[in-house]
């Protein structure tokens, strides 16, 4: 197998510095503005990668449409105000939220979509769904207004760090070249830092004395994205659902992986070809939002946060309709979603409000 262009560059950049951190590595797979995953393809579909929720069904993005516009209306119907989706896939969400919020009296007349997004080719489906739409290259950019924002698999995918635990402490890991590798043939290794953390405040309480060999992972860009938004919430009011998967605790474990036809793959074997990503850390970003002044709900499970919204209901009014064939394939969809085998445990979801307001349908 010939090396990826990518692989080459990390490569000749391991060969000049030594190697890199494991959050260089990812960001330049993902990111790099010529050969990074997410700038060169639409990964989505059967045809892609992965598959997403909203891509499964549409009930997924009209429940979520619902919750949007209950929260809305629980704070007395700001407007004009942001509806924003952080990585919005092919818009598939977002259109589903909008069909599913044309009858809210109002709504559609105070809101203003804005996408976060720095796939161009994913620029280019999301403005066929969603034509009306702004896009931003991140949250910063985002109007000062009452922000109603949905996550749904946007954080797995921003870079992690991670650390092993020595007998020396919690050393860094970083990825370097194996031996005889060349700039030409790569072959990518994981390799720890010389040297130890000197202390190991960074790392979650639960987590420090994990036994040697254990493997621990952060997000540094997780905390800040979530920080930022509940502190815009905080100033401007609004709401945000955080939909993953992950753990709810924070806890030992290595979880950086990589996805390429619908299939595990090496991480390491070809940057910029695989979509690669790590377990959200759920107990972290509940975390940052307090500190960003937001009030936390949940996480709860995907399947449960669905139930409690009426998955089942809006299935059974679709099915009405549909021919058994549409039907069949309903409740595979909704097996496929809430289903504690399928994505019904694994996801979770978090809900961010301003302090003051009751609590969110769905925790």
């Amino acid at each position: 197998m010939s090396a990826t262009p990518l692989a080459r560059l990390i490569a000749g950049l391991i060969t000049e510095a030594g190697p890199i951190s494991l959050t260089h590595y990812m960001a330049l797979a993902l990111g790099h503005p010529r050969y990074g995953y997410y700038m060169t393809r639409d990964p989505l579909g059967t045809a892609g990668d992965f598959t997403t929720a909203p891509e499964i069904s549409q009930m997924f993005g009209e429940l979520i449409g619902l919750w949007l516009a209950d929260t809305w209306l629980r704070q007395d119907r700001p407007a004009p105000f942001v509806l924003a989706e952080l990585g919005p896939g092919r818009g598939t969400l977002m259109s589903d939220i909008l069909r599913a919020t044309q009858s809210v009296p109002g709504m559609h007349q105070s809101l203003e979509v804005h996408f976060v997004e720095t796939s161009p080719s994913l620029r280019e489906a999301q403005a066929k769904a969603v034509p009306q739409a702004h896009w931003h290259p991140s949250i910063e950019s985002l109007p000062r207004r009452p922000l109603f924002l949905v996550a749904n698999e946007f954080f797995d995918a921003l870079p992690i760090t991670q650390y092993q635990r020595t007998d020396r402490g919690w050393c860094e890991v970083h990825v370097g070249l194996a031996e005889g590798a060349t700039m030409d043939e790569p072959a990518f290794i994981r390799v720890l830092a010389p040297m130890a953390l000197p202390n190991d405040d960074i790392l979650a309480p639960d987590v420090r004395n994990a036994p040697i060999g254990a493997i621990a992972e952060i997000s540094p860009p997780s905390r800040a994205i979530t920080e930022e938004i509940a502190h815009h919430i905080l100033e401007r009011g609004g709401a945000a659902l955080i939909i993953d998967y992950g753990h709810p605790k924070s806890a030992a474990g290595d979880t950086f992986q990589a996805l390429k036809a619908h299939e595990f793959v090496d991480p390491f074997a070809e940057p910029g070809e695989a979509d690669l990503t790590a377990h959200v850390d759920f107990e972290a970003l509940s975390q940052a939002a307090l500190a960003g002044g937001g009030v936390v709900h949940g996480p709860v499970e995907q399947g449960d946060f669905l139930k409690e919204l009426g998955i089942d209901l809006r299935a059974k009014t679709l099915k009405a309709k549909a021919t058994p064939e549409q039907a069949a394939e309903i409740d595979a969809a909704m097996t496929r979603l809430t289903d504690a085998n399928e994505m019904g445990s694994l996801f979770k979801v978090l809900g961010i409000t301003p302090r003051g307001v009751s609590l969110p349908v769905g925790f």
